[in-house]
């Protein structure tokens, strides 16, 4: 870390030894070339090579006197300490940690006295409903409501990404819990909302298929004969929790509806599926199969998507 005269701090860190010293000639350098009459007492420059191989550059400037004596115009220190004299450091650094981490209260005593509140992102889907005492999330409706009314037409939806920073921007404010305006300018991209509708999805801990539907729905669309598998699947999707169906159902009629708009959004149940499937389902654990298993998400949400009346519709249909 580089702490100069005026304040502005710079932090250089690298593995490579060689490399670090290239940094510290070319440093050292500088500081040689600079007027003797500069009012600086001294400048240290120190390297420590920490345990970890990581070397950091120190520099400390000190300014305490504006007229510098001729013996104190410039210094130049340069080091390579080893850290493993530490242990003793380390060791007390972390016999505090565990006392402090021992001392927390629980996760459940800060929710009841409210002072961390319940979270969207991240949390179970029929805990989120539980809580908005609902079986699909507000968020997930609000999503689909600003999408629908100004997003149906917007080349790529869905698929082009929105920048990171604001979608982590709006999933903060939805954790928090603070009143949401996706009308607000500050949401003006659509891409921001559905990357956080996607991400709201890929941080359910359990997506919205189950994992022990998983394997289910996998053989269902493995089915030849085309009438046994929507058959199959809509069997499936019958039998899911109560949030996970009703979640499902309005949200694969809203991409339904993107589908519709083909022609202008380039959006087809193939790219949704390829954009959803990754995102609504997947194996508890990973295998070696994660190629074909790709494969099959894309076309379980494709078939749904083309299929959507049958397999969401009821007995009578």
């Amino acid at each position: 870390q580089i702490t100069t005269v005026s304040g502005n701090e710079f932090l250089l860190q690298s593995d490579i030894d060689f490399l670090i010293l290239d940094w510290f000639h070319a440093i050292k350098n500088a500081i040689d070339r600079l007027p003797k009459e500069r009012s600086c007492t001294s400048r240290n420059l120190e390297f420590k090579l920490r345990r970890s191989s990581s070397i950091e550059l120190l520099s400390s400037l000190d300014t305490e006197s504006k007229e510098p004596k001729p013996e104190h115009r410039k210094s130049l220190i340069f080091r390579l300490n080893y850290s493993a004299s530490d242990t003793n450091d380390r060791n007390r650094v972390k016999s505090r940690l565990k006392k402090f981490i021992s001392r927390r209260p629980s996760l459940k005593t800060l929710q009841d006295k409210g002072l961390i509140k319940d979270q969207i992102f991240g949390s179970h889907l029929h805990l989120v409903c539980e809580h908005e005492k609902s079986t699909v999330p507000q968020f997930v409706r609000l999503c689909i409501k600003a999408v629908e009314k100004r997003g149906l037409d917007v080349d790529g939806i869905y698929r082009v990404s929105g920048n990171l920073a604001t979608i982590q921007k709006l999933r903060f404010v939805v954790n928090q819990e603070e009143k949401l305006n996706l009308d607000d300018s500050q949401w003006e991209d659509i891409h921001v909302v559905t990357g956080a509708l996607k991400m709201f999805f890929r941080e359910l801990p359990e997506p919205l298929f189950p994992y022990c539907f998983f394997e289910q729905f996998v053989e269902a669309i493995k089915i030849q004969d085309n009438a046994t598998r929507i058959k199959s699947i809509r069997s499936l999707v019958k039998k899911l929790p109560k949030p996970n169906y009703d979640t499902m159902k309005i949200l694969f009629e809203h991409l339904k509806k993107i589908a519709a708009k083909e022609s202008v959004n380039l959006m087809s149940t193939q790219s949704l599926g390829i954009v959803f499937g990754p995102t609504l389902l997947r194996p508890e654990k990973e295998t070696g199969n994660m190629a074909v298993h790709m494969l099959y998400q894309n076309q379980i949400v494709e078939l749904m998507l083309s299929e959507y009346s049958k397999i969401f519709g009821s007995e009578e249909d």
